[in-house]
């Protein structure tokens, strides 16, 4: 007869993070989102698409050609970053502002399709996962980051709101852009997104899709915190969810 482990059973009855993982295309509103539902129930948020836009930005400013996988995936590997609230850092600059602009946007949505890359970042995104919880943003946090997620959310909305939202988004943030060219831009980063042979973009087999065409931010939040007290049994009545 197999003596039991007393080290092991102590360690299964450690609780595990919850996580819940939101996925979707660009300009979903899934970041904004993430960040609240994060900042309500007080868990760690990971934006995961900053970390692609990092390397990113650091492959244009050194004239890294978005086809040399293994110059980028060095340059994913010796980054210096870290986040601060909304505040996103490289080498101590502050380049919250930079990694938003639609050339990092583009160049990152490239250098993700590369499994190297991909590969150097996954240590860097598995370490947010820690107590009391995570929530993850992203194209594949659901499907190849944290599978086992207890909630899983697939954020969408047409073209043509992710255009507008994007276009307001630049506007308020001093930049210009022309409606047709963002909307094109748009559909071809879902194109790619999901054609890509790597961590496509598509929904978990268990997630909940939600289409936010329709909703305002706060309305979308609240969906999903929705769902997080129907997984958890646990109603948020002193967070402001329910009356």
């Amino acid at each position: 007869m197999t003596t039991p482990d007393p080290t092991r059973a102590k360690a299964s009855n450690i609780p595990e993070p919850f996580v819940i993982t939101i996925d979707g295309p660009t300009a979903s509103g899934k970041g904004t989102v993430a960040r609240l539902v994060a900042d309500r129930l007080g868990f760690h948020y990971l934006d995961s698409g900053a970390l692609y836009r990092l390397v990113a930005l650091s492959a244009l400013r050194a004239n890294t050609p978005l086809d040399d996988e293994n110059a980028l995936a060095s340059l994913a590997q010796n980054m210096s970053c870290r986040f601060e609230g909304t505040a996103v850092f490289l080498e101590n600059e502050d380049v919250s502002t930079a990694i938003r602009k639609e050339e990092v946007g583009v160049s990152a949505s490239i250098i993700a399709a590369l499994p190297r890359v991909r590969q150097e970042l996954v240590r860097l995104q598995t370490n947010f996962k820690r107590m009391p919880g995570l929530v993850a943003d992203g194209r594949d946090m659901g499907t190849t980051l944290f599978p086992d997620a207890q909630l899983k959310v697939f954020l969408t909305a047409s073209v043509e709101i992710r255009a507008f939202r994007r276009y307001k988004q630049l506007f308020e943030k001093g930049f210009t852009a022309i409606m047709d060219d963002l909307r094109q831009d748009l559909y071809e980063r879902d194109q790619r997104d999901a054609q890509r042979d790597v961590a496509p973009l598509i929904p978990a087999s268990d997630a909940c899709t939600l289409d936010s065409s329709d909703m305002d931010i706060s309305q979308t939040v609240h969906q999903i915190l929705e769902w997080f007290e129907e997984k958890t049994g646990s109603p948020l009545h002193g967070q402001g969810l329910s009356p």
